[in-house]
């Protein structure tokens, strides 16, 4: 049985700005707290900023475990009911099949091998590229 260790309020990931595009940087072990928070942060940058995509980069990160991997993609589903578009860059390949064993398929969410990459197929899908839940053609 594994145990959850949540970091000091404190704590938390930063998220920047780049042009139309939020870059989060992951490095090490992100508790629980730090999760969620980066969740709620990552909304409502959006909602006041009108950015339309975000790259998280997880390449510091040696392990995704499920509560990781469900933040995951709920912010992918949360971004992309606010009109942006979501890119996890740098998954170690460690990290991928742990994703598959433990049966997450990440819904909605794009990867890239690196940060440029993700940068680079958020400029060429351009805002709007309907790859979210309401895009043209879906009920």
């Amino acid at each position: 049985m594994s145990e959850h260790f949540d970091r000091p309020a404190s704590a938390h990931v930063p998220v920047l700005r780049l042009g139309d595009v939020l870059l989060v940087t992951l490095q090490g072990d992100l508790y629980d707290s730090a999760a969620q928070q980066l969740q709620e942060d990552i909304g409502a940058t959006i909602a006041t900023s009108g950015v339309t995509g975000v790259v998280i980069d997880i390449s510091g990160m040696e392990i995704v475990d499920s509560f990781l991997g469900r933040v995951l993609a709920e912010i992918a589903a949360q971004s992309s009911l606010l009109a942006a578009r979501t890119v996890v860059a740098g998954m170690r390949p460690a990290v991928a099949i742990t994703l598959v064993e433990l049966g997450l398929t990440l819904p909605g969410l794009r990867t890239a091998l690196n940060t440029e990459a993700a940068m680079d197929l958020l400029a060429r899908t351009g805002p709007g590229s309907g790859d979210g839940p309401f895009a043209a053609g879906h009920p």
